[in-house]
């Protein structure tokens, strides 16, 4: 039974999601998200309820459809100060990996979808994304700057097997020798070394892989459809044997789950040849923070009041600062000693002594079908 509730109503008292997350755990096996809240815009509230007549064991589990969408463009600029690139790709809409922090979740909301399981779920990829990039460099005014895959969706995401969205974005990059950076939780990244390795031995790509925790019980839950910590180590691994300049990201540190590992995570990452870390405390901005809290009580109802109250503590009571500079680190004595705690970190282990810059001066527009060579 499907309960509807006007979203007004939560002006005025709560409207609990505990009931939805009971009713559709056994669909959800797999996922991330604890229940499929309607998002932000939407001026009803829809919940899943079971209502005594087992009519939910009838519903089939949660399942992942995509749908093809035509993008206009593909390139997406910013004028963040607090992120080092002004450009990024993201070859699809929504992540199959159901991570259960991520920030990315409201996005969905602005498609009339839940950032819930529909976020994980329901999934858009673009596979004119290649052909628009062709465009996009092409263009006379387009002037060269590091472009960033994996900052919303991870583009190694499972459905990426099937799509190779991001295969034929490198594909075009590399033809035109422009600098490329990734992030990804996933070993997929492999697959496309025959790519980054001649970019890389130009200084024209570095890899970032996650890695949240080193404890395989823990990443299941928090990253169901994600690589296991042990292959992302490998795959940090291969890529440096490979020469492509690897990178660690501790992200998020969610504190009194995973914070305890940063030293660990660091060590393993060092051994297996990243030269550089970063690190990005949870961020709980819009519709995540009742999915983060949803989850948190489902698999960590011990802890769940501590962890929410450092997090508060962090965004001067509040369960997130959108300030820049301040949302992704925090502020406070526990913001701060987690900070200290990672320099110090990566001081022991060299991490960060030189941070590989990649190359824009070698980026050319290759010559096109009926265009007249230049003569000098």
């Amino acid at each position: 039974m499907v309960t509807v509730l006007d979203r007004r109503s939560r002006l005025g008292f709560d409207v609990s999601n505990a009931p939805e997350s009971a009713a559709i755990s056994a669909r959800a096996r797999g996922r991330g998200a604890r229940s499929n809240q309607s998002g932000r815009h939407e001026q009803l509230s829809r919940q899943a309820v079971d209502d005594g007549w087992n009519a939910l064991e009838a519903l089939p589990a949660f399942r992942t459809d995509v749908t093809l969408e035509a993008a206009k463009t593909v390139i997406t600029r910013n004028r963040s100060p607090d992120i080092s690139f002004d450009r990024s790709i993201n070859p699809y809409r929504g992540c199959e990996h159901g991570c259960s922090y991520c920030y990315a979740r409201p996005t969905h909301a602005n498609m009339g979808l839940s950032p819930g399981l529909d976020f994980e779920s329901q999934l858009f990829a673009k596979p004119n994304a290649a052909e628009l990039l062709r465009k996009e460099l092409l263009s006379s005014s387009y002037k060269p700057a590091t472009i960033a895959l994996g900052t919303n969706t991870d583009p190694y995401q499972p459905i990426e097997r099937r799509y190779r969205i991001t295969r034929q974005i490198l594909e075009v990059l590399a033809e035109f020798n422009h600098p490329v950076g990734i992030v990804t939780k996933s070993v997929l990244v492999l697959r496309d070394l025959d790519i980054l390795q001649p970019m890389a031995r130009k200084g024209l790509a570095k890899v970032a892989l996650s890695v949240t925790t080193l404890d395989p019980k823990l990443a299941r839950a928090m990253e169901p459809r994600a690589s296991t910590p042990a292959k992302r180590l490998e795959a940090l691994r291969l890529l440096s044997e490979a020469g492509v300049p690897s990178a660690v990201m501790v992200a998020p540190i969610i504190p009194a789950l995973n914070d305890h590992e940063i030293e660990a995570i660091l060590a393993a990452a060092s051994v297996s040849g990243a030269t550089e870390a970063g690190y990005v405390m949870l961020r709980l901005p819009l519709e995540v923070a009742d999915l983060f809290r949803q989850w948190l009580m489902s698999e960590m109802p011990d802890r769940a009041t501590h962890v929410l109250s450092l997090m508060r503590s962090m965004h001067a009571g509040k369960d997130y600062d959108p300030t820049w500079r301040r949302r992704q680190a925090g502020t406070g004595p526990y913001a701060w000693s987690i900070g200290r705690r990672f320099e110090i970190a990566c001081a022991r282990l060299k991490l960060n002594k030189r941070k590989r810059k990649l190359d824009i001066a070698q980026f050319a527009r290759p010559p096109q079908p009926g265009e007249q060579l230049a003569l000098l």
